[in-house]
């Protein structure tokens, strides 16, 4: 396997994150703005959301913020429904809206073009101009994030999230949103603080092979994707629950020493994630958490302090970073590239 130096390309683009988002705050309102008018026109109601992977994780943001921020009712459809058993469905009232960082995943292609026929307004989130999404989208909304040269997202993950949090702010009428988002550009900024913190970290985890992540709310966005960069960058079978979830059932397999990452920022799921903490405590996991307060690291076998409060509806802007990071730093100490893991490339076509 060959071996990354600790400049790679994947390091750099987490570091660009704050201004690609800075960029995207401002470039890319006009053209939300335009498609909410189009919603209005076309009478479309309700919003599903088509991705995969990494965009599909940041489809799971989505979600919440539309319904909760926006009001609207959002679901995240099943591409088999279309590709594999050739579904047809009244989508009049709907946006259909595709994710692909890349613009040339197939199966969000095809949901995409196949929804026009069945009379939903649609539209593409993709980083490349002319690219195939943009192209088959009634409307294109770009990430903005310039070339991404490391298979692992990082930059095209926020600024996917960014423009999410674009399409909140006019389903809500709230300009404060936008501003909102150059704030957690800020704080993004500030978990670089800790990045020499969370490389000392790793060697611990070395020898990792498997390992479970958790948050709640919002931020489930946040334990699939940490979870993901885990998977893809350092070989960890990293399991992302929910932490409702994760009590139906997982939790008994957390015995003694099993490592469980904790994302539990200040907010409306933080009681129920302190909760857990002290369950996980009595059962002797390895608990990493990741958290601004206090009162949840100091049951942390691993505490890992952001060094920034955050309003919890932006908080998944900032603690992915310091997922990045660990998934990043990890990769090297195993002797990986980051950029280049093993079967894997930055265009995945599926059906």
């Amino acid at each position: 396997m060959e071996k990354a130096e600790t400049m790679t390309y994947m390091i750099n683009e987490i570091h660009e994150q704050p201004e690609v988002l800075r960029r995207l705050a401002e470039a890319e309102h006009p053209n939300v703005l335009a498609l909410r008018k189009a919603m209005i026109d076309r009478g479309a109601e309700f919003v599903t959301i088509c991705a995969r992977g990494t965009s599909d994780n940041a489809g799971t943001l989505g979600k919440y913020l539309f319904e909760v921020v926006g009001k609207i009712v959002t679901s995240n459809v099943a591409s088999s429904i279309f590709t594999l058993y050739d579904t047809t469905l009244d989508l009049s009232k709907w946006l259909m809206l595709g994710i692909s960082q890349s613009g040339e995943s197939t199966d969000v292609v095809d949901v995409i073009k196949r929804a026009r026929g069945m009379n939903a307004l649609t539209a593409g989130i993709t980083n490349v101009h002319g690219s195939t999404l943009a192209q088959a989208s009634d409307f294109a909304l770009f990430c903005r994030a310039g070339d991404e040269k490391s298979v692992a997202a990082t930059k095209t993950y926020t600024s996917t999230l960014g423009v999410l949090y674009l399409l909140a702010s006019v389903f809500a009428k709230d300009d404060d949103i936008v501003e909102g988002l150059k704030g957690a550009a800020d704080a993004m900024e500030a978990i670089f603080e800790i990045e020499g913190e969370i490389e000392g970290l790793v060697e611990r985890y070395r020898y990792m092979d498997e390992c479970m992540v958790i948050a709640r709310g919002i931020n489930q966005a946040t334990c699939q994707e940490a979870a993901l960069k885990l998977a893809e960058t350092c070989y960890v079978v990293a399991k992302n629950y929910s932490a409702a979830d994760f009590q139906h059932g997982p939790i008994a397999t957390v015995d003694d020493g099993f490592p469980v990452f904790l994302y539990a920022p200040p907010g409306k799921a933080y009681q129920p994630l302190l909760e857990l903490a002290d369950i996980l405590v009595e059962k002797s996991a390895e608990l990493i958490v990741i958290s601004s307060e206090d009162e949840i690291l100091s049951k942390a076998s691993i505490p890992i302090k952001v060094p920034v409060v955050v309003d919890e509806i932006f908080s998944p802007l900032v603690y992915i970073v310091v997922g990045q990071l660990f998934a990043h730093y990890l990769s090297i100490t195993k002797g990986y590239n980051p950029d280049k893991p093993r079967g894997l490339r930055k265009v995945t076509l599926t059906m």
